[in-house]
């Protein structure tokens, strides 16, 4: 008899989220998401409040309050790890960390698909002993990564002009509407979400400092230290607002800058 697969997602953004859970219950309806955690802090008050049985975790890596391997460093978790990220330099820390499998966003249907039928491959052939056999994993999806976003095709003044991702200093949203500012001071309105632009745009070179700005490391003047731990960050061209990184990720931030 089948058994219904009883899924946790770990994940900060609810559309994502959303979607992912969507896409496991197209492939299977019987597939249940039991819980979808936001942080690390929540994850583990879960995991250590929870009598609640489950089969298969999906998590991303980078959330709000830090990177989800602290979860498994402070609870005991057994079951198999899918890690959903848009970042690639992870892989390493991923399999070492019950990881089976290492999907970059943004995902399709058949991605799903296919880590879900290598769990049920590793099921299958007793997956306690193929959790300490990462090293050919490992090898399988270090050469995964998408191509990031390179330009963008933008309807302006009834033309469509390529703009470079590298020659937009920042994206910013307002009203439900995303814009696309250069380094000469152009404004243009791009057809993506900040959602969407984070897992397009490379991460070296783009970073999602709140809900309204993603911006790019040539735009950054200077940061100074803000109330309650925060980071305002001096940006050009300058931005009709102040852009702030809360303290959750203003370590981050100061890592990113400095690679």
């Amino acid at each position: 008899m089948k058994r219904n697969l009883h899924i946790v997602i770990i994940e900060d953004e609810a559309a994502t989220a959303r979607n992912l859970e969507y896409i496991l219950q197209e492939i299977d309806p019987d597939t249940k998401v039991i819980a979808t955690l936001q942080s690390i802090s929540e994850a583990i008050d879960w995991f250590t409040s929870t009598n609640r049985s489950y089969d298969l975790i999906f998590s991303d890596i980078r959330l709000s309050d830090g990177v989800s391997f602290d979860i498994f460093r402070q609870v005991s978790i057994r079951k198999p790890v899918i890690f959903v990220t848009a970042y690639h330099d992870y892989a390493i820390e991923a399999f070492r960390n019950n990881g089976i499998d290492y999907v970059l966003k943004p995902f399709d249907r058949e991605e799903i698909q296919r880590t879900l039928h290598k769990y049920n491959t590793l099921i299958a052939a007793d997956i306690k002993s193929e959790l300490a056999e990462t090293a050919p994993l490992l090898q399988e999806f270090r050469y995964t990564t998408k191509p990031y976003k390179k330009s963008f095709l933008i309807h302006y003044c009834g033309r469509l002009i390529p703009v470079e991702a590298v020659k937009i200093h920042w994206f910013h949203t307002e009203h439900e509407i995303v814009y696309a500012h250069t380094a000469d001071g152009k404004q243009y309105v791009v057809e993506f979400t900040l959602e969407q632009l984070e897992h397009e745009l490379d991460p070296a070179i783009f970073f999602r400092a709140n809900r309204q700005f993603v911006i790019n490391k040539n735009a950054v003047n200077a940061v100074e230290y803000f109330f309650n731990g925060r980071l305002l960050v001096n940006i050009h061209p300058s931005a009709h607002e102040q852009v702030l990184v809360s303290k959750a990720k203003a370590m981050h931030f100061r890592k990113w800058l400095d690679q």
